[in-house]
């Protein structure tokens, strides 16, 4: 992907966006260095759908985040096409990869901690979670504030979010994985909320829909009891909570392959407007005699 060298200037915005998200992240650090002890209930690992099939104990909650995996897999597929096309830039391709590369690990650890749930297990959970929201924030920063925004802030987040998981693993206080958590969710809410960043770079990512789907994930795992009794026991808030979860990815896909669809129209208008000179190029040109010759008279 080009740019003219008028494009790579910075917008008027960026800096002062920059120098505000750069306030915003440090505050955050800070009450999660600063603020109360926030302990993990004692009921946390007391999951509402305890039935096995067969050899999988647990099985709703295991079998459940097989969409984590289908929707990382499809989204890598479409953004290798959109790579190949040249259709996103190189940090959003990046940090979408970094997402949807999240999505399979997450799939994978959250499978094995809810195979026999404790908290060894959920560090791993955790730990898997971090690549995710690693990619999605930086994704948000991209598209909000600037493309260097965005791959510092995924950087951070995959600097300070293991730090926040050992941080509850050896103290108990589950207050900075909750601000990297809900925090960074209100952080992409925030940048949402701007208008794009001048030259919008980026993938266009419908972002209140993936605050909704996780609001929507948040709600089911509150209600992981009350859900279950609701549905006769047929299925738990915690099973359903990994579907809306796992369906946040759901935008982001759409966005790249809506950029593959831009790039493959955009190269069609361009091989239609180069047809005509092309076709002149084809012609053959007029037929010429090397040399004329004319016969001569005998005296």
């Amino acid at each position: 992907m080009t740019h003219s060298r008028h494009e790579l200037l910075p917008p008027p915005l960026v800096r002062p966006r920059e120098r505000k998200l750069l306030g915003v992240a440090l505050l955050m650090v800070l009450f999660a260095v600063a603020g109360p002890f926030l302990p993990q209930p004692a009921s946390f690992h007391d999951f509402a759908d305890q039935r096995a099939w067969g050899a999988i104990p647990h099985a709703m909650d295991v079998l459940s985040n097989l969409p984590f995996a289908a929707w990382g897999v499809a989204g890598l597929w479409a953004l290798a096409r959109a790579v190949r096309l040249r259709a996103v830039d190189g940090a959003s391709a990046g940090l979408a990869g970094l997402f949807l590369a999240g999505l399979l690990v997450t799939a994978g650890v959250s499978a094995f901690y809810h195979w026999q749930p404790d908290d060894g297990g959920l560090v791993w959970d955790r730990m898997g979670m971090v690549l995710a929201f690693a990619g999605l924030l930086g994704l948000a920063a991209v598209q909000g504030v600037s493309r260097r925004a965005g791959i510092a802030l995924a950087a951070a987040v995959m600097l300070l979010g293991p730090v926040t998981v050992q941080v509850w693993a050896a103290s108990g206080n589950l207050l900075p994985w909750g601000v990297l958590q809900i925090g960074g969710m209100a952080l992409i809410l925030g940048l949402a909320a701007l208008p794009p960043a001048w030259p919008a770079p980026g993938l266009r990512i419908r972002w209140a829909l993936v605050i909704a789907l996780y609001a929507l994930a948040k709600l089911l795992e509150l209600a992981d009891h009350a859900v279950f009794d609701l549905t006769g026991q047929l299925v738990s808030g915690h099973s359903l909570k990994h579907v809306a979860a796992s369906f946040a990815a759901w935008p982001v896909v759409l966005a790249v392959l809506e950029a593959v669809r831009m790039s493959r129209e955009r190269g069609k208008i361009r091989a239609e407007s180069a047809a005509p000179f092309k076709a002149r190029a084809s012609c053959p040109a007029p037929s010429r005699s090397n040399q004329a010759t004319k016969p001569r008279s005998q005296a």
